[in-house]
């Protein structure tokens, strides 16, 4: 028999499931379990300064393992102050598991000091959520939130458990088993022939890949079936990495900010077949002029997002790893040189413009020359805005999960937790964040993270000194009526980094800015590298929003 404190029997469990690592700030709601976190010699803590920074830091975490990754928050304001980043999760489909503590139950509904109810809070933005009234509960409920977060299409579960609960004595004979994935369940076979044999029939077929392939570890799976079956591989913004950037048939990012060949070649394609991607409106653009010419097979695991927005000629409920190893058992080689010499042609005649490429100085230069210098080992994470997209664009990704990026969501200050939390779980890789100035701001506070646990993040800022992207939007859609984009106040980024104890470099002020950039990349720890662009660098091609994806502007 075993006779523990609900806190106690928590980390536990933690420690059972594998974790060794939780992000978090205590309080005192919490505090308990802190109490026994102390006591664990399996399970590291990191000490975030911001409760949604130690959500980015477990989904970067999460992102770049594909393992599920835990954070703790307070009651109250620590609650709400995560539920961003929970909800980034969940847009995402990130296993995060978030442990709350909560007031005692006997306080519960009565407006207690630091009370909010954040089980009804996160019902929209949680995959699941427990209050837990019980320590007999906590045993099932931990195993079964991992279960819950990894089984199926993954994402974040909420386990709130009142202080009561944790200082309670509970007594029980057996350690329930960990919690593990489910299988999924087979797809079914008279769609599986259908869709193959549609692919068989088409003679200009896409294959376009969303962050379902990176989940399901199947992005070897995409490259085979696409060279086997004659298949140009476009890419959501979460389906990036899924095809190495170099590749023939790698079509890149689709969409809103794509090249216009990748538009023009779904817009002629005669079959687009999508695999684990949402095929949300900053990939089709007006879903009924998208892909006008093809018939549409969709494969997902969430059975809701089938139909959803796009009306597929044929569905299949499913894991894509086993979507895409029946069809490469059944398909049947193609030649089909001339779909994809009208492609290359394509490709050839309207390629994606990265102006200043070759200086570290401008917004494409910095990404270009940051991964020449820097490898194809290391791990790509952006903010949101124009330095996002261009780095879509732009950064040459060879392999799954070296792409950490907030989608659906869009959440500003998502770069750099998120870039800690991934240096966290990959040491031995270099990590990059690109983002911008609006963004960084955010979460800014994150920089002393870095300096106190020396990862090896470098965060290049591109400084234009407001929102970039409002103003972008504002200049173009709003007759150029300019209004709340710009900061005033120019801060100084070097001075701040510094301050938390990160080395920063400005490469506009260096004498010789490509050895500056090495030098920082080079440097052990944690560096800014700080660039200035003018206000009106915007991010193109662009489509505007609502038009069809072939209506591109600045290309």
């Amino acid at each position: 028999m075993y006779s523990m404190t609900g806190a106690d029997i928590v980390i536990r469990l933690l420690e059972r499931q594998g974790i060794d690592t939780v992000f978090g700030i205590p309080g005192g709601a919490i505090l308990p379990i802190y109490d026994a976190l102390s006591r664990s010699g399996r399970i590291r803590h990191i000490l975030t300064r911001h409760e949604q920074g130690a959500g980015f830091m477990a989904q970067g975490m999460a992102r770049s393992t594909g393992k599920p990754a835990v954070f703790f928050a307070t009651s109250g304001p620590g609650a709400t102050n995560m539920l961003t980043a929970f909800a980034d999760a969940k847009f995402d489909s990130v296993p995060v598991i978030c442990i709350t503590g909560q007031v005692s139950r006997a306080l519960l509904g009565t407006d207690a000091f630091q009370e909010v109810d954040i089980y009804g809070m996160t019902i929209p933005v949680a995959k699941h959520n427990f209050l837990v009234r019980s320590g007999e509960q906590l045993l099932g409920v931990i195993p079964e939130a991992f279960r819950i977060a990894t089984s199926g299409r993954c994402g974040p579960v909420l386990v709130d458990i009142p202080r009561d609960v944790q200082l309670g004595m509970t007594d029980f004979a057996n350690w329930p088993e960990p919690g593990l994935p489910e299988l999924a369940a087979e797809p079914e076979i008279g769609q599986l022939h259908e869709a193959l044999a549609m692919l068989h029939a088409a003679q200009r077929p896409v294959l376009m890949v969303g962050g379902g392939v990176i989940a399901s570890d199947s992005a070897d799976l995409v490259r085979v079936l696409a060279e086997k079956a004659g298949l140009p591989v476009a890419m959501s913004l979460q389906g990036l990495g899924s095809m190495p950037a170099d590749h023939p048939l790698n079509l890149g990012l689709v969409g809103m900010h794509g090249a216009r060949c990748t538009n023009m070649i779904l817009d002629v394609c005669d079959l687009l077949m999508v695999v684990g991607a949402r095929l949300d409106d900053r990939a089709t653009g007006d879903a009924k002029q998208f892909c006008p010419n093809a018939r549409i097979v969709h494969i997902d695991i969430d059975p809701s997002e089938l139909g959803k927005i796009y009306i597929p000629h044929v569905d299949i409920v499913g894991d894509a790893n086993r979507v895409l190893e029946y069809f490469l058992r059944h398909i049947e080689d193609r030649d089909r040189g001339p779909w994809l010499r009208e492609v290359a042609a394509l490709k050839l005649r309207h390629p994606l413009h990265m102006p200043g490429a070759d200086d570290p100085c401008t917004a494409y230069g910095i990404i270009r020359q940051v991964a020449r210098l820097i490898g194809d080992e290391a791990i790509v994470a952006t903010d949101v805005g124009q330095h996002q997209m261009r780095t879509a664009q732009a950064y040459p990704l060879t392999r799954p999960r070296q792409w950490l990026s907030s989608g659906g969501l869009g959440a500003m200050g998502f770069g750099l937790p998120a870039a800690i939390g991934a240096a966290v779980a990959n040491p031995e890789r270099p990590v990059i964040c690109f983002t911008g100035d609006g963004s960084l701001f955010m979460n800014i506070q994150e920089l002393a993270t870095a300096a106190e646990l020396h990862v090896n993040v470098k965060v290049v800022l591109v400084n234009n000194n407001g929102l970039g992207l409002i103003h972008q939007l504002q200049d173009l859609f709003f007759d150029s009526r300019l209004f709340a984009w710009e900061y005033r106040h120019q801060t100084d980024f070097i001075r701040i980094a510094e301050g938390f104890g990160v080395p920063a470099v400005d490469l506009g002020s260096h004498p010789k800015p490509l050895e500056g950039l090495a030098e920082a990349l080079c440097r052990p720890g944690p560096a800014l590298i700080h660039i200035r662009i003018p206000a009106g660098d915007n991010v193109y091609p662009i489509v505007p929003p609502g038009a069809a994806n072939t209506v591109m502007i600045g290309d």
